[in-house]
């Protein structure tokens, strides 16, 4: 059966995820973080859900594979900034680890979904 909606994705589902966690680890940065970390790090992890639904929607497998694409780079960075957020002790590991769980399910569904659109591709 072939999807409908892009909120019938797995990967999409899981993606808003990680969106709610740094919105809520976000509020506990300093103030002077708001233009700076704090709202890289939320258009970052918006930026996934938000690509890989505009990738859906374009109906063609090569857009979808470009999208998923972002949206893989956009979890790269904002992977990066969690990191700095812990280096620079902005978020402890309580508050980071379990974002950077939730993002490494994604990252594989993203990876099952681009090689399954690839292998689909190809044939």
């Amino acid at each position: 059966m072939a999807v409908k909606s892009y909120q019938e994705l797995i990967v999409w589902q899981k993606a808003m995820d990680p969106v709610v966690a740094i919105y809520q680890a976000t509020r506990t940065l300093p103030r002077e973080e708001m233009f700076g970390l704090t709202s890289q790090m939320r258009r970052a992890a918006v930026s996934i859900p938000s690509n890989i639904t505009e990738g859906q929607g374009r109906h063609t497998t090569k857009g979808f594979l470009n999208h998923l694409s972002i949206a893989y780079g956009s979890l790269n960075e904002l992977e990066t900034q969690l990191l700095i957020a812990k280096r620079l002790e902005l978020l402890d590991q309580d508050q980071a680890n379990p974002i950077l769980g939730q993002m490494a399910e994604v990252a594989r569904l993203l990876n099952a979904l681009s090689n399954a659109l690839q292998a689909k591709l190809n044939s």
